[in-house]
C-alpha cells in the first residue's frame, strides 16, 4: 500500500516537495498562544503627583507585582486606580489584598511609592510601615531622571 502511495506522489521529478502549511499553522498558534498569555503591566501615573528628580536612579524593568500607593503633598494618599486611602488601616487592608492578588499568581509583592517631591517623608513612611504590616517587604521609589 505504501509503495502505490510513493509512486502516485513521486510524480516524474525527484525533487520532494514539503507542504509548509501545516508548519505555518503552527507559527501563527504558537505566536497566538504567546500574545495572549503575555501579561503586559503598566503602571498608571498620577499627573498630580511629581515625583523628585534623582539623577543616578534604576529604572525597574520588572512591573509585575507591583502595588501603587501615590502620595500627595498634603499628606493624602490614593491607589493605582485613585481610590482615596484616609487612614491607615485602608492603605493596609488595600494592601493586603493586593499582595494576596499577587500571591495567586506567583508574583513577588514591591510597593510601588509615587510620592510627591514636596510631601515630607513622615507620610511616605506611614505608607511604607502599613505595607510592611501587611507583608510586603520591598519598596520602590519612584523619580525622575530628568526634569522634563
Amino acid at each position: 500500500m505504501s509503495s502505490k502511495l510513493r509512486d502516485a506522489s513521486a510524480g516524474d521529478s525527484d525533487e520532494c516537495a514539503l507542504d509548509m502549511s501545516p508548519m505555518i499553522d503552527m507559527v501563527f498558534l504558537l505566536l497566538i498562544f504567546f500574545v495572549v498569555n503575555s501579561s503586559q503591566a503598566i503602571v498608571k501615573q498620577d499627573s498630580d503627583v511629581r515625583p523628585p528628580i534623582a539623577s543616578f536612579g534604576k529604572k525597574q524593568e520588572e512591573k509585575n507585582g507591583r502595588i501603587v500607593i501615590n502620595v500627595y503633598r498634603d499628606g493624602s494618599y490614593k491607589s493605582e486606580r485613585g481610590e482615596p486611602l484616609s487612614s491607615d488601616e485602608e492603605i493596609f487592608e488595600m494592601v493586603k489584598k493586593a499582595k494576596e492578588a499577587n500571591d495567586l499568581v506567583s508574583y513577588k509583592s514591591k510597593l510601588h511609592l509615587r510620592g510627591d517631591k514636596d510631601a515630607v517623608f513622615k507620610f511616605s513612611r506611614k505608607a511604607i510601615a502599613a505595607s510592611a504590616k501587611a507583608g510586603v517587604e520591598q519598596v520602590i521609589f519612584a523619580t525622575y531622571s530628568t526634569d522634563k
